[in-house]
């Protein structure tokens, strides 16, 4: 175990949590997806990137790019709690006049490297992200989350190919594996197994990892190769869509959904009862 794990894994409660009072703020939001991605985004954002919250442009800075932008519920909590900006900022989450709604956008948001929300895309941006650090022989890294249903798309593949192509070992990729995709199981719309082995041969390090195991994360990020190395690499991280209440794992009606008053305290209830014995 992590000398940290266990803080961490308060911090995915916490972040859950708050996951779920944002989209009450806003009237529905992309709870199945936000929920089962908040792990590899703790991890990241405790133990992993290297960032300057009163600097969001320090040139030294590992990117991060949320290329599954409808995800973006269970990014502004994360950045808001290590210091991008104030929480009262998202009190109007989603309304008209606020910087934050289903899909992130650099232009409002501090801390966002990219806007993404139409899939596919933000791998490619990732992988000219690394291009231009590793020509610059800079020492920080590109990280990029995405979605197994949005490895449908094409783009996804040209971008893995060229990760290979220029030898970016500064790029890792994180799949959300939580296999559903909008409209149900990818399995059943559009079939990814062997999803890593097609990893590999695009010429990637690939790995599968229990994405709700933060010791498990935390082993992959910390075993990545040099940022100098030639190869790029995936994390596949397996997890469950919905993770933490009871209605809505693995139910693919809450992808994009509400709560009412009822619903929301049962799922607060839900997270709570999630958290790990302090000893």
């Amino acid at each position: 175990m992590h000398q940290n794990t266990l803080e961490l894994q308060n911090k995915v409660i916490d972040i859950r949590k708050w996951i779920v009072e944002l989209s009450q703020i806003a009237g529905g939001g992309h709870l199945g997806g936000s929920l089962s991605m908040v792990d590899a985004v703790v991890a990241l954002y405790y133990h992993v990137l290297k960032f300057d919250p009163e600097n969001p442009d320090w040139p030294g800075r590992d990117r991060f790019i949320l290329s599954k932008g409808h995800g973006a519920l269970g990014l502004c909590p994360v950045l808001c709690d290590v210091g991008f900006y104030p929480r009262e900022m998202m009190d109007n989450f989603n309304d008209l006049d606020s910087p934050f709604g289903m899909h992130p956008d650099m232009n409002k948001i501090p801390g966002i490297e990219m806007s993404t929300g139409s899939l596919g895309h933000g791998l490619s941006v990732a992988v000219g992200a690394a291009l231009s650090g590793k020509l610059d022989k800079a020492d920080w890294r590109v990280f990029c989350l995405l979605g197994d249903g949005e490895c449908n798309e094409g783009m996804v593949w040209e971008a893995a190919m060229s990760a290979s192509h220029f030898k970016l070992g500064n790029l890792t990729a994180i799949v959300d594996r939580n296999g559903y995709s909008l409209d149900g199981l990818t399995e059943e719309i559009m079939a990814l197994e062997p999803f890593a082995e097609k990893w590999r041969a695009f010429g990637w390090n690939c790995s599968e990892v229990d994405g709700h195991d933060i010791d498990a994360l935390l082993d992959a990020f910390d075993g990545l190769p040099d940022a100098s190395s030639d190869k790029p690499t995936c994390i596949i991280s397996d997890t469950v869509k919905g993770k933490g209440v009871s209605f809505m794992e693995n139910a693919n009606e809450w992808h994009y959904a509400g709560c009412d008053d009822e619903l929301t305290a049962k799922a607060l209830d839900d997270l709570e009862s999630c958290r790990p014995e302090s000893g």
